[in-house]
This record gives C-alpha cells, structure tokens and sequence, in this order.
C-alpha cells in the first residue's frame, strides 16, 4: 500500500493517465458532471473534502500550466476565489456556464464534498520536463 501521496485508488490511477493539455475539473457538490470524463467522486458529507484540500492535494501530484473559473466566484465565494488566485496567478475566469460547457472536455472530474458555491476550476495538465 501506498503510504504518501494521493492514497484513492481510483484517482491515484486517473491521474497517472494524464497528459499534456489534458484537462481536469475539481468541482463542488453541486456542480452537474459532463457525460464523458472519468469521475472521481471524493465526497464523502457536506464539506469533506474541502474543495481546498483537494486542490492543495492535486497540486502536489500535477503539474498545471493553466486554470479556468467561473468569474462569480469573486462576489459568491470570496474564500475559494482567494485561494484559486494564490494557487494560480493566471487565473482565467469566465462566466460559471462557460465553465460548464468547457467542462465537458475534461479528461477527469473529481468531485469534492464542498458544499460552498462556485468552488470550481478547470486545470490543464503540464509536463514536468
């Protein structure tokens, strides 16, 4: 058994399929899943996990080149909104529909147990060299 990193089996394995571009989503509880992605549903109850841990989580596995969010994360969910700025200086932002059709070209979804709105973010897979 694994005894560092991401320990989920099945995330563990999505993310190792991962490419360059490749797209995933880490969303809240609330966000509709895209027919198509592989999904990786972490929520366990309201809040856990933090959409926060598993960004924080992710980025210890992944390397991004880009991330995308719903713009009225700004106004609805300042918390997220600061966190997603800290976390990528780039941050682009379009409106939450936007967000969601994009979505839809995802390679993967994890799904948080966030129970916050527009905890959201599209992140597009670097390479490492």
């Amino acid at each position: 058994m694994k005894k560092t990193g991401i320990l989920n089996r099945h995330l563990c394995g999505a993310l190792a399929e991962l490419g360059h571009g490749d797209g995933v989503l880490v969303c809240d509880a609330g966000m509709p899943i895209p027919d198509g992605p592989r999904v990786v549903d972490l929520a366990f109850r309201a809040g856990v996990p933090s959409f926060a841990e598993v960004v924080g989580g992710l980025l210890e596995e992944l390397v991004v080149e880009g991330a995308t969010a719903a713009s009225e994360v700004r106004e609805a969910n300042p918390a997220a909104a600061g966190l997603l700025g800290g976390h990528f200086p780039g941050l682009a932002l379009v409106p939450h529909e936007e967000l969601k059709r994009l979505s839809s070209g995802a390679r993967l979804v994890v799904r948080t147990g966030e129970a916050r709105p527009y905890a959201n973010v599209l992140l597009r897979c670097g390479v490492f060299f």
